[in-house]
């Protein structure tokens, strides 16, 4: 594997460096666009990434997404900044260009809410003078719907009538019936329709006659992703219609003819059907086997580039975290804020309420109290190294509520009484949770998931300090170019009432830190990050 990985890689490299001879000396360019479908679910965001071969500033040149026809424009980007004289209604105030590394000659534009209708190809479109260069894309909208529903009709042609429903699926759902063993059976019809969202509603009929069969399930599932939704019905054997008496002899007689005549041919295709069970068994499990080897085979090999140049994936928590030092935190008591509690095993911090036997005398100064940060810092300095500890945060999300707590790093010189600004300006780096909004010093960050858990990671040597959100993996913000020079700790601030911060322990294994990891357990495969910087984001998504 290691082999054919190094002639994968000496390949590309002599295809760059050609593609790079050929330009030389010229303001020639290409763009490049993802080589397979980009897939996301409907109501969520996604991202449509392009980039500029060889790589330089975008900032100065027209970009532009479309869909079939060039004025069709899902976004322009022109003389600086985002002209939307030419942009589709159904993409006004859901379409933005995620700039963060634009001079690098990486830009994608991210569509919020998706709907049926943003599915289909796009293509990019870059113009710098007379130039231009374009790429397409294909985004693959996927609707999970609602659990089937089954209902019995009533008696009908010898035997029960089954309907199956369900509603919200996109694209249209396989849809399968079957007994109890598991064993397929051939639906009487099916129908679809479309509603006014473009989301898929389907009703499909069977007729049992087989009073054996008392157990059936219908099943719905998306044809790209294989995720299904299945319901069981069970069908009383009293409820099959009774069979009259000549029926009965007519069956017998009917049996003994079938006997009769396929005794001879049963004797003659015994054999062959037996080796053709035997052999299609064997296919199946081989195939199972190849199947299984192949994907274990698939995320070592991810995981092996990852840790290779791990430093340009901002994704991957889990894997970022094998890397890392775990540090087990405990909070100063010397430097907490007298407003602030610390549990009896210093992991967590809280707020202390107010005292309602001070009166109205007390008011003000409550009032001006209320708006300084009540914060403290870890009890040990952090050293040189790579090191990582995770936090739980539990708080009020509503707007209004004035809920608000910060978590990070900052120099143990910071200053920290009276109001003061947490920026790196002023050394600290830290994350911000407002009233349901998590904040950087760039402003607002959209995230795909409120990051419930956050995992702070340090790595001194590089002058990094980034956040993960620790339940679904996926990353918050990174602060870079840091000189650690002095001393530095862990760093925590609190606002407003419920607010409180639990320290998870180096083990994950408190009991106020559940373990959500298996939720995204799964995604390594299943999902590439498309807003990290392509050299990074080709290493675990080629």
């Amino acid at each position: 594997m290691v082999c054919s990985l190094d002639l994968s890689l000496q390949r590309d490299f002599f295809f760059i460096l050609l593609l790079q001879v050929s330009m030389w000396g010229s303001d020639s360019f290409s763009v490049i666009g993802p080589s397979e479908p980009i897939v996301a679910m409907l109501g969520a965001d996604t991202v449509l990434p392009c980039r500029v071969f060889p790589a330089m500033s975008l900032e100065n040149m027209e970009l532009r997404w479309f869909r079939s026809q060039f004025s069709e424009a899902v976004y322009v980007y022109q003389d600086g900044m985002e002209q939307t004289g030419e942009q589709l209604a159904d993409f006004r105030g859901r379409a933005e260009l995620v700039k963060d590394y634009i001079t690098e000659g990486t830009v994608a534009v991210r569509i919020h809410s998706l709907r049926v209708s943003d599915n289909g190809m796009y293509k990019c479109f870059f113009k710098k003078g007379s130039d231009f260069e374009e790429a397409v894309l294909e985004l693959k909208v996927i609707g999970l719907g609602s659990n089937p529903h089954i209902f019995m009709v009533g008696p009908d042609d010898g035997g029960i009538w089954l309907k199956c429903t369900g509603k919200g699926w996109f694209p249209q759902p396989e849809v399968q019936w079957k007994d109890a063993k598991k064993e397929r059976i051939p639906s009487l019809s099916e129908d679809q329709m479309q509603d006014d969202d473009g989301l898929f509603q389907i009703e499909a009929s069977l007729i049992v006659r087989d009073s054996s069969k008392t157990e059936v399930s219908c099943s719905m599932k998306n044809p790209f992703f294989g995720q299904e939704q299945v319901e069981t019905i069970f069908i009383p054997e009293p409820f099959f219609p009774r069979t009259s008496p000549w029926k009965v002899a007519f069956a017998v007689t009917s049996v003994i003819l079938g006997i009769s005549v396929g005794a001879i041919v049963y004797l003659a295709l015994k054999e062959k059907q037996e080796k053709k069970n035997v052999s299609e068994v064997e296919k199946e499990k081989k195939k199972e086997r190849k199947a299984k080897e192949s994907l274990e085979k698939e995320l070592a090999r991810r995981k092996t580039l990852y840790q290779q140049d791990w430093r340009k994936a901002e994704l991957y928590a889990d894997w970022r975290k094998e890397l890392f030092e775990a540090v087990d935190v405990t909070l100063d008591s010397d430097t907490a804020h007298h407003k602030l509690k610390l549990s009896e095993s210093r992991k967590q911090v809280y707020l202390k309420e107010n005292d309602p036997q001070n009166g109205d005398a007390s008011t003000h100064q409550e009032q001006e109290e209320s708006k300084t940060i009540s914060s403290v810092l870890g009890q040990d300095d952090l050293t040189p190294g790579r090191h990582c500890w995770e936090v739980e945060v539990s708080m009020k999300t509503e707007a209004g509520s004035g809920t608000r707590c910060a978590l990070g790093v900052c120099a143990v010189t910071a200053k920290r009484e009276g109001w003061f600004a947490e920026s790196p300006e002023k050394n600290f780096w830290v994350v911000t949770y407002k009233e349901g909004e998590v904040i950087s010093q760039k402003g607002s960050l959209s995230l795909r998931q409120w990051p419930r858990r956050i995992g702070v990671f340090l790595d001194w040597d590089a002058g990094n300090v980034s956040f993960y959100n620790m339940i679904d993996g996926s990353h918050i913000h990174s602060f870079t170019g840091i000189s650690f020079c002095g001393k530095f700790r862990p760093y925590f601030s609190l606002q407003g009432d419920g607010t409180s911060l639990t320290i998870c322990s180096a083990s994950d294994k408190n009991e106020n830190c559940p373990d959500f990891s298996a939720k995204s357990s799964v995604t390594h495969l299943s999902s590439c990050d498309l807003s990290v910087p392509e050299e990074a984001n080709s290493l675990l998504c080629p």
